[in-house]
């Protein structure tokens, strides 16, 4: 069973993410989706280790901890570092999406998005987290360097 961790502030938007991933289109593929949401950044923080999770869904703009922010402790985190993240927001400029993608998120979607641009946009990330999880991880010379 998928696992994902969708961080809305938006009751609508995240009551619609949640349909699209328990759906049988796309929970059917992988034998079901649990869906774990979190109103805000500050209570993603506290479903993390609750994890791990196949997927991290993420708006920007919310009102305290926000996407970005989010992002940035999730690439540090030794449990969830590797787990995709996808962008969700209605913050559509180039500079938006270059600043969450070059924090470490693996895909971006602008609002408003269907429900097929989700399902296809997740799978992916998902496919992808597992071909990254079995390659061994890359290696690190002593002093941080590749």
């Amino acid at each position: 069973m998928r696992r994902v961790l969708v961080v809305e502030d938006s009751v609508s938007a995240r009551a619609f993410v949640r349909a699209v991933l328990e759906g049988p289109e796309f929970a059917g593929a992988g034998g079901g989706c649990e869906v774990l949401e979190a109103q805000s950044g500050f209570d993603a923080m506290r479903l993390l280790p609750r994890g791990p999770y196949d997927l991290i869904i993420t708006d920007i703009n919310m009102a305290d901890i926000n996407g970005l922010e989010l992002i940035r402790f999730i690439r540090k985190s030794a449990h969830h570092g590797r787990t995709p993240l996808l962008i969700i927001s209605s913050l559509r400029a180039e500079v938006d999406i270059e600043r969450g993608l070059s924090l470490g998120a693996n895909g971006f979607l602008g609002k408003p998005f269907t429900a097929e641009q989700l399902r296809v946009e997740c799978e992916r990330l998902i496919q992808e987290g597992t071909l990254r999880e079995s390659s061994p991880a890359p290696r690190q010379r002593p002093g941080g360097g590749p």
